[in-house]
């Protein structure tokens, strides 16, 4: 099967997902600066959910890069992802609303967590489909950010019973771990 599908349908999720973050930003009821207050915690949750997309949107497209056809296991793989990633609005939504409360801030974690998972699954899915010789394999032979990533957005959901803008401060400080794109496909790639 041809890449170019899942490439395209996976753009067109993640752009709605986005969209539908983005309709949730309410405009202000008043005229003037200090109405736009009550909208920080929604907005600041709006940035931060919108980088998430953002990273998982790049880091896709370097990982469709390598792969040089999909199966029916990719698909899965690739939807399973996408799911998870399809709940970011509702999380968003739901800790902008409450201002990072500890319920919605760990649900967000929780979420989190899930998409790590899924996009190693995909990951995962794409080098055995590939094969021994895989370029993808070759290039993340080392997982380090994969793994840290989610140990560290497990530690962000145990903190947020106790102190849940400690537990976001660990969420940004994974997506401060990615926001630069894994070069390691780049690389290989052009090696090749």
């Amino acid at each position: 099967m041809n890449k170019g599908r899942i490439e395209a349908f996976s753009d067109g999720v993640l752009a709605i997902i986005i969209t539908i973050m983005v309709l949730e930003l309410k405009v202000p009821e008043g005229a003037n600066w200090t109405s736009l207050r009550p909208l920080i915690p929604k907005f600041l949750a709006y940035i931060f959910s919108f980088i998430y997309v953002g990273i998982y949107w790049n880091n896709h497209h370097h990982l469709f890069q390598a792969v040089k056809k999909v199966n029916g296991s990719i698909l899965w793989a690739n939807l399973h992802l996408l799911f998870w990633l399809s709940l970011m609005p509702i999380a968003t939504e739901w800790i902008g609303e409450t201002h990072f409360a500890q319920n919605p801030v760990t649900a967000y974690g929780a979420g989190l967590v899930m998409c790590g998972i899924a996009y190693t699954i995909l990951e995962n899915t794409i080098t055995k489909s590939e094969g021994e010789n895989s370029r993808l394999k070759e290039a993340i032979h080392g997982k380090f950010k994969e793994y840290a990533s989610i140990v560290l957005y497990i530690s962000g959901i145990i903190t947020s019973f106790i102190y849940p803008y400690i537990a976001v401060a660990l969420y940004y400080g994974v997506a401060l771990l990615w926001l630069i794109p894994d070069r390691r496909i780049e690389k290989t790639l052009n090696e090749n």
